[in-house]
């Protein structure tokens, strides 16, 4: 990105916010203490019993790592700047920051009969990031930000995909109340197939060139 683009401050902002929400997912997966393991056997099994939280981390991390990727290539499609596309932008950063908190209640609570409520509100804030991305691509689009028709094919692209997401977390969200375990699992596929729908735009993308 060239210092000119009108994007450039908001781009680097909003990269400093996910590499900060990134960081802060590791803060919940906490070291045995020492004081309470006597024997190797012990160690093992309070690692054993951090593996929901291990989980709640990388499946976090993944998330926020494929939403940067996306954003980055978002920014890439646009050629101007406008209110709408900024709000939007921080609506998005509020969904990314939200989501080190609902992590780390998932990773407390999964294994337990608790979990329905951690499964829910961790949904809830997937739903309310695909909203954020219905928010921002709509921004772009109708206040014509895109560089050229490539890039509004993509970001018309990224808007449906953001109107599907949406209905499918708050679908999922619902569920959680009363089967928290099988969500968890359907929502870590989705975010495989998340990946997978990324990697494939960023080569389409690159072929358009």
């Amino acid at each position: 990105m060239t210092p000119q683009h009108k994007n450039a401050r908001l781009e680097t902002f909003c990269d400093g916010v996910f590499a900060i929400a990134l960081t802060l997912l590791i803060l919940d997966v906490r070291v045995p203490s020492p004081q309470s393991i006597a024997s190797s056997d012990e160690l093992w099994r309070a690692l054993q019993r951090l593996t929901p939280t291990i989980f709640a981390f990388f499946l976090s991390f993944g998330i926020i790592f494929i939403t940067w990727v996306n954003h980055h290539a978002t920014m890439q499609q646009v050629s101007d700047s406008s209110a709408p596309f900024i709000y939007a932008n921080g609506f998005l950063l509020l969904t990314v920051v939200s989501l080190p908190f609902s992590a780390g209640l998932l990773g407390e609570f999964l294994g337990t009969d608790q979990a329905a409520p951690a499964v829910v509100l961790y949904n809830a804030v997937l739903t309310f990031q695909a909203i954020s991305w219905v928010a921002l691509t709509s921004a772009a689009l109708n206040d014509r930000l895109t560089a050229d028709a490539s890039g509004t094919a993509s970001i018309r692209a990224s808007q449906r995909n953001g109107y599907f997401a949406a209905v499918f977390y708050a679908l999922l969200a619902v569920a959680a109340a009363w089967f928290p375990v099988g969500v968890a699992i359907i929502t870590t596929l989705s975010w495989t197939f998340w990946l997978v729908l990324s990697i494939l735009m960023k080569r389409g993308i690159r072929s358009a060139r």
